[in-house]
């Protein structure tokens, strides 16, 4: 860390940066909660809010969608993109964290920031940089804004990172917030119960904004309800408007078919998903419902909505869904990693057919294992690692900790040495599953 250190006291080295020793360069100067956790997390909006000055408040330069949640904002943000840009519209996507290259984070159309914009923004603020020392995410979210108005986009759909109400997106004021669930995850942040949390999501609906909830659950609905009438903002919860059914999924074919009924109505549609994972029958009745409540002001409709949902992955370039990696052996990676996204995971790999089931997993040092260590299948050949950021849990405490839990394996000190373990052991009928950590999934793209 030291030699990008010298490059904040060194204004030629920073002019002359490359792409990639700009992230690094990003990375050493400030806190990325994703890389080092607690230590990056600010309880305030101050930076975020001097910045947005600084830059000439560019997110009222486009229009928003907001997008919240515990688990399938991911997806949720990237199918309600590709449905705009399905309907003609110039889309600004942002959403955290990147997989394989920063530059997911912002993209437009799709398309993602070039490496010449991230290195110029970086060159021509490093004064301001250095001077309000925001975190990692303060300064994409301001990068994203700036870039977004300088793209002319027509509208921006803006995932929420942690919580909303201190979240640094949450000083938009968006056409639509949208709220996909709530459940066991950054509770040392946002609260220690789920109604607490959703009070703290909640802090997204804002005066007069119509609020999308994906999911109705009996601890969260009142928070809900009683924030949006403060705010005299419409309350529609997805799943008591729209009702969804998802057929088999074969990954020789890809895709999903799915039928989504107007609980309303009685209207059905059928259409097909790319994205394999059982989550998708909540998170397209979330969509659904969205681009139900933005119909009108941005002319959507339901050929919008089908096309928007089978092209995604085409539209905006979402990876790491239950995405297939290879056929024989069946290996899938998939980017859920709280106790609510483990479980719709471990039912989908029980429902798969396989002979062996083997398991490469790893987890950030500050989860809580107790919540889901006991979720995971003990009849998997478990390959327990370590993905290359500072905050991830060292292996070997991890296989002792899953033990407890009747999980066994073996350690590898990488997830490429893991995975290439996995595959030199598997027959062609197995079945590779990796995951638990978003960065155990980035390591092996």
């Amino acid at each position: 860390m030291g030699s990008f250190v010298n490059f904040a006291n060194n204004r030629s080295k920073v002019i002359n940066m490359t792409y990639h020793e700009t992230v690094d360069y990003l990375y050493s100067l400030l806190p990325a909660y994703h890389r080092i956790g607690k230590a990056a997390y600010k309880g305030n909006l101050d930076n975020t809010l001097e910045l947005d000055a600084y830059f000439g408040h560019p997110h009222k330069q486009f229009r928003t969608v907001h997008v919240a949640g515990t688990n399938g904002k991911g997806s949720v943000s990237h199918m309600i993109a590709s449905v705009l840009q399905e309907a003609g519209y110039r889309t600004g996507l942002y959403t955290s964290p990147h997989l394989k290259d920063f530059r997911e984070r912002i993209k437009v159309n799709g398309e993602m920031m070039s490496e010449e914009e991230v290195v110029t923004f970086v060159r021509v603020h490093d004064e301001l940089i250095r001077r309000v020392q925001p975190s990692f995410f303060e300064l994409t979210v301001a990068m994203a804004f700036d870039y977004f108005e300088r793209m002319n986009v027509d509208v921006a759909v803006i995932e929420v990172g942690m919580g909303g109400r201190l979240d640094s997106t949450n000083i938009i004021t968006p056409e639509l917030s949208v709220i996909t669930n709530i459940g066991h995850d950054h509770m040392e942040y946002l609260g220690d119960t789920l109604a607490a949390v959703a009070g703290e999501k909640a802090g997204i609906i804002k005066e007069g904004v119509p609020v999308v909830i994906g999911e109705t659950q009996a601890e969260t609905k009142s928070v809900f309800r009683e924030r949006a009438e403060m705010q005299h903002a419409s309350l529609t919860f997805a799943d008591r408007v729209f009702r969804c059914r998802l057929g088999e999924f074969y990954a020789n074919s890809a895709v999903r078919r799915f039928s989504l009924t107007d609980l309303r109505e009685g209207i059905m549609m059928s259409g097909t998903t790319p994205l394999g994972g059982l989550a998708q029958k909540k998170n397209l009745q979330t969509v659904a419902s969205a681009v139900d409540a933005l119909s009108v002001s941005f002319g959507l409709s339901r050929e919008h909505f089908l096309r928007g949902v089978s092209e995604v992955i085409v539209n905006t370039g979402l990876m790491g869904r239950w995405q297939v990696l290879s056929r024989s052996p069946l290996t899938v990676c998939d980017t859920g990693h709280n106790r609510e996204g483990l479980e719709y995971v471990v039912r989908q790999i029980k429902a798969t057919p396989k002979h062996a089931l083997r398991m490469v997993i790893g987890f950030v040092n500050d989860k809580d294992l107790t919540s889901v260590l006991p979720l995971l299948p003990q009849e998997g050949i478990y390959y327990f690692t370590k993905a290359s950021v500072p905050r991830a849990l060292d292996e070997k405490l991890l296989m002792t900790e899953a033990g407890r839990y009747g999980l066994s394996g073996s350690s590898h000190s990488t997830v490429t040495d893991a995975v290439k373990a996995a595959l030199a052991a598997a027959g062609p009928k197995d079945m590779i599953f990796i995951g638990g950590s978003t960065f155990v999934v980035a390591d092996a793209l």
